[in-house]
């Protein structure tokens, strides 16, 4: 392995001073260079930005998937960039689920139907929520994690190498102010050797050589200060640029609210349908339910059906007729509700009708009623 020792042991010093110099200013015992007050907003802006964006992402990432593991494999798999799995939703699982069941309770019977349209439509929300996932991970869930995962990283290493600076800029103020220092100590107080010759010569090495030394630290300052403006303008210059991705973030929301909009006006809309068919599907089984309660007389009256039509048909006044059983009309217009609590209607037939109904009064009120549902009186 092919490495330089010194500049191994420069590097190693330098971190040492400047976590010396940390250190210190932590504990108040050296003095700090304040950055930018303007510089220092824009930090404190990121960090805020920086903190929310993360907040926001994984609260995102809970609502869209809240299975701990199935986001830990989709984690998984992002990280080793491959392609994830297409994993089937749990409507679409709840609708094969119905369908495998109503296959085996038999399809031609009234729950196995329910569950075979039951099951339609979980599908079609399932698939309404892959298209949902999928274009909210595009919108919103990669943006902001392009910006963590990318720009933000940019600006924690320019952030880092600007408080690097920072240090190096101190440590050179604090080497100037101890060799100014020293020279103005060595200034005032005088050699009283001085008379010899072998000691004057000394003194004049020694200031010589705290004049040079102070020197040194002066221009040592002045590259820090340089390298640190440098650097500074650098981090404002991409610390300003949380501006435009503000923007862009924004434009994302508004996407995923759009998303999430369109996702939900799907499934009301797929459930108003369901539920059209739910309910005519629960009427025809209320009207079947109620033939089959109706007891003796009922099956009697709905076997001789045939001849209380052909008694009716000639009819063309109105007479009174008794409700045997409930006919719910509240969906149906031009027909008439029926109850047994009512007891009693006026019925007529018209010319042209068809035979297996018949016009009903019950004061205000008139419409169709079918003919099974009553016993018509002399």
């Amino acid at each position: 392995m092919d490495f330089n020792v010194k500049k191994l042991a420069s590097d190693a010093g330098v971190f040492f001073t400047r976590a010396v110099q940390f250190t210190e200013e932590k504990l108040g015992q050296a003095e700090k260079t304040e950055l930018d007050p303007h510089l220092e907003n824009l930090i404190t802006r990121a960090d805020s930005t920086k903190n929310w964006t993360e907040k926001i992402l994984k609260q995102t990432e809970v609502l869209l998937q809240p299975n701990p593991s199935a986001r830990i494999e989709e984690f998984i798999y992002d990280k080793l960039d491959k392609k994830l799995p297409s994993r089937t939703t749990n409507a679409e699982l709840l609708g094969q689920y119905m369908l495998d069941a109503a296959i085996e309770f038999g399809s031609d019977t009234p729950y196995g139907k329910t569950l075979i349209t039951v099951a339609e439509y979980q599908k079609r929300l399932g698939g309404a929520e892959r298209e949902f996932l999928h274009t909210s991970a595009v919108t919103f869930l990669s943006p902001l994690r392009n910006f963590l995962e990318g720009d933000w990283r940019t600006i924690s290493k320019e952030r880092r190498l600007l408080e690097n600076r920072r240090l190096d800029l101190d440590i050179c103020k604090a080497r100037l102010k101890k060799a100014k220092l020293a020279e103005a100590k060595a200034a005032a107080t005088p050699d009283f050797q001085e008379t010899r010759p072998r000691n004057y010569v000394l003194s004049a090495s020694a200031s010589a050589l705290l004049s040079e030394e102070v020197d040194k630290a002066e221009h040592e300052l002045r590259v820090a200060q340089t390298e640190f403006d440098r650097q500074a303008e650098v981090t404002r210059l991409l610390l300003e640029g949380i501006s435009s991705t503000h923007l862009n973030h924004l434009r994302c929301l508004q996407d995923f609210a759009e998303a999430q909009a369109t996702y939900y006006a799907q499934c009301h809309h797929y459930m108003q349908d369901l539920q059209r068919e739910l309910n005519r599907s629960a009427f025809i089984c209320r009207d079947f339910q109620s033939l089959l309660s109706s007891g003796s007389s009922k099956m009697l009256l709905l076997t001789g059906t045939k001849d209380i039509r052909q008694s009716q048909l000639p009819v063309t006044g109105a007479r009174k007729a008794r409700v045997l059983y409930d006919y719910d009309a509240h969906d149906k217009p031009h027909f008439l509700f029926l109850s047994f609590s009512l007891q009693l209607i006026t019925v007529y037939t018209v010319p042209g009708m068809d035979p297996d109904w018949l016009i009903g009064e019950r004061g205000n009120e008139k419409g169709k009623v079918p003919v099974t549902y009553l016993e018509l009186l002399s």
